[in-house]
């Protein structure tokens, strides 16, 4: 399968399929990790930092923390004082 028709066929698997899919190729790539070049690197980082941030977004299958994490910002959140 080529690069293009594995990247066509991703919008249409469930959000646990790509999830998979992306645990696998990543850890081929940590197996790899010593043959990255820096930019590769960084690339890496990116991309684990991009799917981190969606898959907590609100309303994702894996926001199961934000009311409990709302609760501890509100919690720890300094109130303006007035006197």
């Amino acid at each position: 399968m080529q690069i293009k028709e594995i990247l066509q066929a991703l919008p249409s698997l469930s959000i646990s399929d790509r999830l998979k899919i992306a645990q696998s190729a990543l850890q081929l790539v940590i197996q790899e990790k010593h043959s990255l070049t820096k930019d590769e690197q960084k690339r890496q980082l990116t991309l684990a930092a991009m799917t981190a941030i969606a898959d907590y977004a609100p309303g994702s299958e894996l926001d199961i923390f934000s009311d409990y994490l709302q609760q501890i910002w509100e919690c720890n959140t300094p109130r303006s004082v007035t006197l």
